[in-house]
Formats: C-alpha cells, sequence, structure tokens
C-alpha cells in the first residue's frame, strides 16, 4: 500500500473532490492532516481515510511535519504528499525535502509561486511576458510607473492570480494601492505594466519531464477586469480544437516557460495573453491544478476523470493518454444589487426558464444560487452553468446567452 497525504487545511467542496480522486486508487491508503475539525468533513469522506491528524495550522511546515510524522507512527512513513491549494505549495516543499518524501522541490515551489523571481527567469530566457519591477520603496514604485507608463497591475510577488491583482490606471491609484500593501525590505510588491489584449489560459500535464497534455480555455472577459466589477457575469470556453494555427505559438512557449521553472511532474494552470499586435505574453503559472470548475470543464471535453489523472499522475507516476471530443463552457453567475452589503442575500435568480428554453439541451452540469445565502466574494460568483457540444461556436454562443440572460437579484 502507498501512503499518500493530503493537505487540506480547510474542507472545502473542490479539495475534497481531489482527495477523493486518490483514495480511489488501488493499492493507496489515503491520510489528511487538516486544522479543521474532523465533523467539518462528510461522513463518507472520512470513511474513505486511512488516517485523519488534526493541527494548529495546517499551512505552516512546522505543523504539517508534526502531523504527518504522527501519522506516520501509525500507518507508516509517506510516500506522496498532495495539496491543490497556490500557497500552500512551497510549504509542501519544504515538508517533502524535511521528511524526504518524494515531489515537487523548494527551489522550483518558489520560481512558481514567487511572481518577480517567475518572471525574471523568463526574462532572462527570452521568454515573453510583461515588463515588471519589484519594488521595496513608494519611489521604486513611482520610477517604474514613469518608465513603463499607465495602466499598471500591482500585486503581492505571491499573489494568487487574479484574486491579488489591483489596477493601476495612475498616480492616485498607485498611491492608494501603496497604502494598501505598503511595500519595505521583505515585502516588495511587484508591478507590471498592462497587458491589452485577450486572455486564455494553458492548462498542462508534466511528466517526467515531458509535456504529455494541455488545455486551453477562453476567458470572456478577463479575470482582472471580473475582479474589478463584482456585477460582470464571466464565461470561460474550452475549444474543441486547439490545433490551429492560433494557439501555436502558446503550444511551443508554454512547455519552455514550464521546463525553465523547472516543472518535473505535476500539473500546472497558466494565464497568457494574445496582445493586440499578435504576439503572446505570458502571465503567471501555478504549480497546481486550476480551478474554477476547469477540471470538471476538462472531463466533459475529455470524456474522462481529470481528477483520477491527477491523483495517478501524483501518486503513481503515469497519465493515460486524452482525446478532446467536444467543446464546453461555463457560465459564472454574480449576484447584483447589493454586493458588498453585510446583510445582502440572494433574493432571486431570473431568466432560468428563458436559459431552459433556449440552451437546456446543452447543459450537463449547473450549481444555481442558493435564495436566502449572502453572496460569494469570490470571483467564481454565487453558481455556474456549465454547457457541452462538439461545436465550439455552439458552446461560446451558448454561454454569452447564458450569462445575458440569467441574472442573480441580490438584496
Amino acid at each position: 500500500m502507498v501512503h499518500v497525504v493530503f493537505a487540506i487545511p480547510f474542507a472545502m467542496e473542490n479539495t475534497l473532490r481531489f482527495a477523493r480522486a486518490t483514495a480511489s486508487l488501488p493499492g493507496v491508503q489515503l491520510s489528511v492532516v487538516t486544522q479543521d475539525a474532523p465533523e467539518k468533513f462528510p461522513d463518507d469522506f472520512r470513511a474513505l481515510l486511512a488516517g485523519f491528524q488534526r493541527v494548529p495550522d495546517a499551512m505552516a511546515v512546522r505543523d504539517l511535519v508534526a502531523g504527518i510524522q504522527a501519522l506516520a507512527a501509525k500507518l507508516g512513513p509517506a510516500e506522496r504528499l498532495l495539496g491543490i491549494l497556490e500557497n500552500l505549495q512551497e510549504a509542501l516543499a519544504a515538508v517533502r525535502e524535511q521528511l524526504r518524501i518524494r515531489g515537487m522541490d523548494a527551489v522550483t515551489a518558489r520560481n512558481f509561486r514567487d511572481k518577480a523571481r517567475m518572471k525574471d527567469l523568463f526574462a532572462a530566457n527570452d521568454l515573453p511576458c510583461a515588463r515588471h519591477k519589484l519594488c521595496a520603496t513608494s519611489g521604486d514604485a513611482f520610477a517604474f510607473a514613469k518608465q513603463v507608463g499607465y495602466p499598471l497591475v500591482g500585486k503581492p510577488p505571491a499573489g494568487a492570480g487574479a484574486k491579488a491583482t489591483a489596477r493601476v490606471d495612475g498616480p492616485d491609484d498607485l498611491t492608494r494601492f501603496l497604502q494598501q500593501s505598503p511595500p519595505g525590505k521583505g515585502r516588495e510588491v511587484l508591478l507590471e505594466e498592462f497587458v491589452v489584449g485577450r486572455e486564455f489560459s494553458f492548462d498542462t500535464v508534466t511528466l517526467h519531464g515531458q509535456h504529455v497534455f494541455h488545455n486551453i480555455c477562453c476567458y470572456y472577459p478577463t479575470p482582472l477586469e471580473v475582479m474589478e466589477n463584482p456585477w460582470i457575469q464571466w464565461a470561460v470556453v474550452l475549444p474543441q480544437d486547439i490545433g490551429g494555427v492560433e494557439f501555436a505559438d502558446i503550444h511551443r512557449t508554454g512547455p519552455r516557460a514550464l521546463s525553465t521553472l523547472g516543472m518535473w511532474t505535476g500539473m500546472s494552470h497558466m494565464e497568457w495573453f494574445r496582445r493586440k499586435d499578435g504576439t503572446i505574453a505570458i502571465g503567471e503559472v501555478a504549480a497546481r491544478p486550476p480551478g474554477a470548475q476547469f477540471m470538471t470543464l476538462m472531463s466533459y471535453v475529455c470524456e474522462a476523470d481529470l481528477y483520477r489523472s491527477f491523483a495517478e499522475l501524483m501518486v503513481f507516476e503515469t497519465f493515460a493518454p486524452l482525446e478532446r471530443r467536444h467543446a464546453a463552457g461555463a457560465a459564472y453567475l454574480r449576484g447584483q444589487g447589493g454586493a458588498g452589503k453585510p446583510e445582502a442575500v440572494v433574493r432571486a435568480v431570473h431568466g432560468l426558464e428563458a436559459m431552459q428554453r433556449e440552451v437546456g439541451e446543452l447543459v450537463v452540469e449547473a450549481r444555481l444560487p442558493t435564495i436566502g445565502k449572502a453572496p460569494n466574494t469570490s470571483y467564481e460568483g454565487d453558481g455556474f452553468v456549465i454547457v457541452r457540444h462538439p461545436d465550439t461556436r455552439v458552446v461560446t454562443k451558448a454561454v454569452q446567452h447564458i450569462v445575458s440572460t440569467v441574472r442573480v437579484e441580490l438584496g
């Protein structure tokens, strides 16, 4: 039996889905290290586990080591250590090195997690990315703004994608950003030029240094626009065919960027842009599976269980070839009319009947907003609808219809 420890700081549904897939593998005994109480986890999930260890802070190296050692005393040494949260990856790598567990090391994890370091590596290896500067003082920040011009994007260097970013349109915005995230030695902020263009993802599987799978998602609109405008309902589309000229340059550049960062075996999520002049720029890359239902979408596209594929990759270091059979898309539903108010709840969901009439036959999965529930502050919103069809144009039209038809009323 292979003893696999899954770090699950919080009992979130998405993380549990990856852990369930791992527990289902033959010859695996799964343990969990968490800071959540046992009752936070569903009974049927706990029944799958060989071990359960609660620690004070499941994001801290010291507590993770103590928890894994306690499990090892009962079940034997951990042979794999997994976790899907981006802000957990450096800690997991440090624990692997300390306990001699096979997997991503600390240097590679830092290459992915420290976005300033990442872009320095890209620039040194002639990989296209936005101009950037790590700023320890306000003077550094304003000097970079003068050199590059506005707009800019500001973020902490270890930010998790769009969740940590802010658009900076001028000196006043930059002043506000620096007040909210005061720079200093050891707490530098990252400023980048604002890349104007279409945004996509490049979601990949690497096995023993070889690029063996990739997926592309097309964003409508960009994640930063979604974060800045809580009322915007957005969508992604996964084309059925991603082998054409339109994506040829990211097919060449994406794997080279992953190799530069040190990816050996694992899944990754890359955000990249197509500028108006046709050139591309890599935004940033995370050494973890994509979020926002992308794994589910890829599963529908390939008629396969990508959650299980991830588990097999990370535990047994195998990956079965996948074939794209469909296009798929997700429309993300976000509340309007009361966002930001402490007392706001979902009052109604409008347009569902019209959606059902027009695109109901294409819907393969949906999670609708719950009446009476407080709105979700995440960019993923209060619900989603997933559609699938062999024709990418049909899927694109369907998700655009959903985001323009369905309205989540808050009050």
